[in-house]
């Protein structure tokens, strides 16, 4: 079975049976279990190798010196850690589990004799890496521009789509284990604040939280209401169409 970076890689380019053979054999080498809260590799540090997520969540993240936490970035099954993070002497984020996840530790080598043996690869992680431009972009127009109920919403749906895009959503479900608290430094709000809009987003039936589980029963009503544009997500496999013709 694929693992879920070659199903997320598919959406930009069409791999080879060969492309995807490659891309699980590197996600088998160095495989490890790490427990929920804790580091994967802190700031300060110096990289040496790409992670990535098979399962469970993740978080780019900066800590103040008082303590205070900027989630940059969540991180979901599939999701490449940074691509090219080895070129940096050190690290100036730190990236945290939100949950137990599994992870696969692909070194340089490896990674760059993938690349240089299998162009479509690399074309798919060019894609992969725009897109996660672009997600940054739209973060960043989130916190600035919309209002707390949008911004929540926004972020439902970005994260539901993206689960979806590797296969992970059961019907209009989809896991989400993350607490009041990280959605809170997600989107540069309070605790409380992010509890009221939840409560208002339940009462209108747009969503339901349940233990680790979020359901969307309308999709589209949430986008609506969220001014969620999906676009700079490139679900519609625009990256597939530059080969198209090829083979």
């Amino acid at each position: 079975m694929d693992n879920p970076l070659v199903r997320k890689l598919q959406r930009f380019a069409r791999l080879s049976s060969e492309d995807r053979q490659a891309l699980n054999e590197a996600a088998r080498l160095n495989v490890r279990r790490i427990g929920s809260r804790e580091d994967i590799i802190r700031e300060g540090e110096s990289p040496d190798q790409v992670n990535l997520i098979l399962s469970g969540w993740a978080c780019r993240y900066k800590q103040l010196e008082d303590g205070r936490r900027q989630i940059i970035a969540f991180f979901l099954p599939g999701d490449l850690c940074d691509t090219h993070v080895f070129v940096m002497r050190e690290m100036d984020h730190s990236i945290g589990t939100l949950s137990a996840v599994t992870v696969a530790e692909i070194n340089r080598d490896a990674l760059t004799a993938i690349t240089e043996l299998h162009p479509r690869i690399t074309q798919a992680l060019w894609w992969e890496m725009l897109v996660a431009t672009a997600v940054q972009r739209e973060w960043t127009v989130n916190i600035g521009q919309r209002t707390a109920t949008e911004r929540l919403g926004h972020l439902f749906c970005e994260l539901f789509l993206r689960m979806r895009a590797v296969d992970l959503t059961d019907g209009n479900s989809c896991e989400l284990p993350v607490t009041q608290v990280d959605l809170a430094d997600a989107l540069g709000l309070s605790n409380v604040h992010v509890n009221r809009v939840l409560q208002e987003l339940r009462a209108n039936g747009l969503l339901t939280l349940r233990g680790r589980q979020l359901t969307i029963p309308d999709l589209a009503a949430l986008k609506a209401a969220s001014l969620f544009n999906p676009n700079y997500l490139h679900l519609d496999h625009v990256g597939r169409h530059l080969d198209a013709n090829e083979d």
